[in-house]
């Protein structure tokens, strides 16, 4: 794979993480299209549409608002209890490399039982949330060879995800959303999830939703916010066969608004999640549980509306190498038991496939070595010195893994880790004629 020698600019606008894919605005918003009907229950009363918005100068969309199509309620799925040992996993890669990477890392971890798998659909274009069967193969397939194992997927809310739109042409989609005009794509996404035989598929819809990052994102109008993700769920659920369970993830702490304002109601939630990262700096694990909207109050939250709780990503960031975090957030899981945990493990934040945190990884390593049966924050010995991962490969998600040569590298040349699906739209690997941080959260 060529590497290709840029300007810090141009790396920083080209910077990824998990569900950050990078690609043109593709295909247009189909109709919407009203749920059958369910002998019995009165529908939904019609949203009063949207008074006419002007877009930025810059936004592509219409500047007509769309007719308002009520949906039905449909009833939900069975509440989730949790019962049996609390499941774990990592986020390792978007495609078929992160299925094959799970079971290196079990092997790691002294053949613990890695019972979840854990990917992002592409938010570039509709027709990736929509959810390709190549992409999603591989994971199904995964999946279903034990009835045990947790297929967790996040689902974004909004195509050009990470466009950076303005507020007001967020404020506008989002009541675009909530008049029904892009239900038509999770149907899509749900009977193919139904077809590829994994119907139980955890739902992580429009993770984050507090902070900035994201066009999926709460703050321009929560109420809009909530009506859209309600009209998901209700699409999702009409189809026959599936038994989804939608995961409602904020980042911890207040962001850019309180999560509590965008929690869409308890009939079209099932789990209550959060993703918390080792930040800001300076701050202590202990603050992490008192502050608003934080640990604490998530658990405290979960418990007022009886749901369980998750931790869909977590990891270090801010503070570097932090063996305290690591060891008291296990320890925190295994206390509060969430319904699965999934760590991000790439640098800055892993332990397994980045090098620059090998104290964390010691005690990340020590807690879970072995781990089949009850939960323990006591470490266990281990002695043998855990070994470092192969550089994770760069190749484009596909239905058939393979394995590429190590890429070389230019002298003086550092590559940036930018995930597998920028590298595949860019043609190449980046790399910066000196040391260069390219994680934009």
């Amino acid at each position: 794979m060529a590497f290709i020698a840029v300007t810090v600019a141009a790396s920083a606008a080209l910077a990824s993480g998990p569900g950050f894919a990078v690609g043109a605005v593709g295909d247009p918003p189909a109709p919407a299209s009203a749920v059958t009907p369910v002998p019995g229950v009165p529908p939904v009363p019609a949203v009063t549409p949207a008074p006419a918005i002007t877009p930025d100068p810059v936004s592509p969309v219409p500047v007509t608002p769309a007719p308002v199509t009520p949906v039905v309620p449909v009833k939900p799925v069975d509440p989730v209890v949790p019962g049996g040992l609390p499941a774990f996993g990592a986020y390792l890669d978007y495609g078929p490399d992160g299925v094959s990477r799970m079971t290196e890392l079990s092997r790691w971890l002294g053949n613990a039982d890695l019972r979840v798998g854990h990917t992002y659909l592409p938010g570039d274009r509709w027709s990736n949330i929509e959810g390709r069967p190549d992409f999603l193969e591989a994971w199904a397939d995964w999946r279903t060879k034990r009835a045990d194992r947790m297929f967790v997927l996040n689902v974004p809310m909004m195509e050009r995800n990470e466009d950076h739109l303005s507020d007001h042409q967020v404020r506008f989609l989002l009541r675009r959303a909530a008049a029904g005009q892009f239900d038509e794509h999770y149907r899509v996404l749900a009977k193919r999830l139904v077809d590829l035989k994994v119907p139980d598929t955890v739902i992580v819809l429009g993770w984050e939703m507090n902070g900035t990052t994201y066009s999926h994102r709460c703050g321009p109008d929560p109420e809009s916010w909530k009506k859209y993700w309600n009209r998901i769920v209700t699409t999702m659920r009409s189809v026959p066969g599936q038994k989804f369970k939608f995961d409602f993830n904020p980042t911890r702490g207040r962001d850019a608004v309180p999560w509590t304002q965008c929690y869409p109601g308890d009939d079209t939630v099932d789990i209550i999640g959060m993703d918390s990262y080792d930040q800001p700096s300076g701050i202590t694990f202990d603050q992490q549980i008192k502050e608003p909207y934080g640990l604490q109050a998530h658990v405290d939250f979960a418990k007022a509306h009886g749901k369980p709780i998750s931790y869909p990503e977590w990891g270090l960031f801010r503070n570097g190498d932090n063996p305290e975090y690591m060891k008291r957030m296990l320890a925190w899981m295994d206390e509060h038991k969430p319904l699965y945990n999934t760590l991000t493990d790439y640098c800055p934040h892993g332990v397994w496939q980045c090098s620059d945190n090998p104290k964390s990884s010691e005690v990340y390593r020590s807690v879970l070595f072995g781990r089949t049966g009850e939960p323990t924050t006591e470490p266990t010995t281990e002695p043998t010195k855990p070994t470092e991962p192969t550089t994770p490969p760069t190749t484009p998600p596909t239905t058939e893994p393979t394995k590429p040569p190590t890429p070389t590298t230019p002298p003086n040349c550092s590559p940036l880790q930018l995930g597998d699906w920028v590298e595949y739209w860019l043609g190449g690997k980046l790399c910066l004629r000196f040391d260069w941080y390219s994680r934009n959260r």
